[in-house]
């Protein structure tokens, strides 16, 4: 399949995600639910411990996962500053194996990948072959449901990682390295053939929303037979 004259399969498709050690989920800092018992109540950590992960896939593989450290190898969020040095030190040496003259390289609207040294950056690798918010290839904002990390890789990663409770942050990072690892090309193939269904749908609907029915069918099909 070709979109404005780029093949899907080389398009290259990046995220970051952020793995709480508790399986902490919610974007408050502290929520209670006690309906049915007034009287009980859940206490969850103001400050829960957590992983920052960056990784990026295409239908052929996935590059490695990038945790975000300080140089004191503590673990740290993500802001511009730390995002271009992984570009430098981590994702340029990761397309060796690649060929970046054939590769488009795809992000999502945050800050810290739209800010002009950021896109200065990268141009100097992938020059105009960038598909971004205000990018060469203009990216809709908010469109989760096409990034095939978010709809796909996070939620299937964090559905294995924890079962085996992990209780420090170093368990943790195993755990997401395995799991990613053992995900093999003819997976990503399904997930990219799903991701230009909803791509197809969204052309067809002048950009509407997505019907629940096409996730139903995601969920069934990337049960990955």
């Amino acid at each position: 399949m070709v979109l404005c004259g780029i093949r899907i399969a080389q398009i290259l498709f990046s995220d970051e995600a952020h793995f709480w050690l508790n399986c902490y989920v919610n974007k408050q800092n502290c929520r209670i639910w006690s309906e049915a018992h007034p009287q009980v109540y859940v206490e969850t950590p103001l400050h829960p411990e957590k992983l920052t992960v960056w990784c990026a896939l295409c239908v052929g593989g996935i590059i490695r996962p990038y945790f975000f450290k300080n140089v004191e190898g503590h673990n740290v969020t993500v802001n511009g500053d730390r995002y271009r040095a992984m570009i430098t030190n981590f994702f340029i040496p990761e397309l060796n194996n690649h060929d970046v003259q054939e590769l488009w390289f795809q992000q999502d609207g945050a800050t810290c990948h739209t800010a002009r040294t950021t896109i200065d950056l990268l141009k100097d690798t992938f020059g105009d072959r960038l598909i971004l918010r205000f990018g060469p290839v203009n990216w809709p904002p908010r469109s989760f449901d096409l990034i095939p990390l978010d709809y796909f890789l996070w939620g299937y990663v964090k559905s294995f990682v924890y079962a085996d409770k992990p209780q420090t942050l170093d368990h943790l990072e195993g755990n997401i390295r395995r799991v990613i690892a053992d995900i093999r090309p003819q997976m990503l193939e399904k997930v990219i053939e799903n991701w230009t269904s909803r791509l197809d749908y969204i052309r067809a609907s002048r950009g509407s929303h997505m019907p629940e029915i096409i996730f139903k069918c995601n969920a069934t099909r990337l049960s990955f037979e």
